[in-house]
């Protein structure tokens, strides 16, 4: 199974990239200006995050992220930036956070769904984020912190997923139990 990492400017997406490795599958950074067809051999697509202000008019940063949605038929995953380039692509709308998170925060699971098997109720998790999705037409939200209502969300009728934290972190519990339940599902 392959498993590709798209580069959108994120200080992390090596650990996004060992995390994979380590968990036993084919992975390689790409930048996000590969076209489309150097994507067709992967089993799946994790969006990493980037300094993108999303929010503030910024997605255009993200490359070709939204040709991959629209053309690629595997599951995806975005991370930070990445979740709030999905919701726009999909019509939703992403703001500059009430309240910017940076460090350690609480995410309820909401919903547990594919992404949040085996997980607890609540559990601490990364964040490092200035804009937030505010809504998120055609998404069932998954998880959700004090502050920011759509810290995690799944396509309702395709198998993309976001999470505005940060999974591939060390400070993120279940971290590598969220990208393992991913990997499951690419393996669908």
């Amino acid at each position: 199974m392959k498993v590709l990492v798209v580069q959108n400017g994120s200080q992390w997406e090596h650990r996004i990239w060992r995390r994979l490795r380590d968990l036993g599958v084919e992975t390689a950074l790409v930048p996000n200006t590969t076209h489309l067809d150097g994507l067709c051999d992967a089993d799946g697509l994790v969006f990493s995050g980037g300094a993108a202000l999303v929010g503030q008019g910024e997605a255009g940063v993200l490359g070709n992220c939204s040709a991959y949605l629209d053309g690629f038929e595997g599951p995806v995953l975005g991370i930070c930036a990445g979740q709030q380039l999905i919701a726009t692509h999909f019509g939703g709308v992403v703001a500059p956070a009430k309240t910017p998170e940076f460090g350690e925060v609480e995410v309820k699971v909401v919903e547990s769904d594919d992404l949040f098997e085996g997980l607890p109720e609540r559990f601490k998790a990364w964040a490092s984020h200035n804009d937030e999705v505010v809504s998120a037409p055609g998404f069932r939200l998954l998880a959700s912190s004090e502050s920011v209502k759509w810290h995690a969300f799944k396509h309702e009728s395709k198998p993309v997923y976001g999470t505005l934290f940060h999974p591939e972190v060390e400070h993120t519990e279940h971290g590598e139990k969220i990208l393992e339940n991913f990997l499951r599902v690419c393996r669908q």
